[in-house]
């Protein structure tokens, strides 16, 4: 049974525990500010990104086009002088 004379003790050094973990959330609270701006930062950097690549998607796909196109003039090229060839 927990005396009358330890009721405060154990009080006082309940509230000195709480009061210490209240310390603690706050003294966090500008470093979870500077990672959220972080992440934020991160967030609009990858959505520039995205509209880079979305902008520049079909112009490497026309490009791509060319390249098969020049490949498969060399294709008949070749094949037209593997046939001509004695």
């Amino acid at each position: 049974m927990t005396s009358v004379f330890t009721a405060p003790f154990r009080i006082a050094g309940t509230a000195f525990r709480l009061g210490k973990a209240v310390w603690a959330a706050l003294d966090a609270v500008p470093r979870v500010a500077a990672t959220l701006d972080e992440i934020q930062a991160t967030a609009k950097h990858l959505e520039r990104l995205a509209t880079y690549a979305s902008n520049e998607l079909p112009e490497l796909v026309y490009q791509l086009e060319a390249v098969r196109d020049q490949l498969t003039a060399i294709e008949k090229s070749l094949a037209v002088r593997t046939s001509a060839a004695p």
